[in-house]
């Protein structure tokens, strides 16, 4: 479980720092998709899915599913 939360928050890291980035040298309009990602981990906990946990509970089946919908 450590594994899938560690590969989120370092999928989650990158898509910030490319966004910042991209927004640093190209366009102010790449900050759309840090506040893209930052809502979805607002929303996370009450919805119970996120698209990263979705993606890793399909690749690595023979873990425990994080964040799978169910209550």
């Amino acid at each position: 479980m450590k594994t899938k939360v560690r590969i989120h928050d370092g999928m989650s890291g990158v898509v910030y720092m490319v966004s910042v980035i991209l927004a640093a040298t190209t366009s102010i309009q790449w900050l759309w998709i840090a506040g893209v990602v930052a809502g979805l981990q607002i929303i996370s906990p009450f919805t119970r899915f996120c698209p990263v946990y979705f993606v890793l509970n399909k690749l690595m089946p023979d873990t425990e599913p994080i964040q799978d919908g169910s209550r």
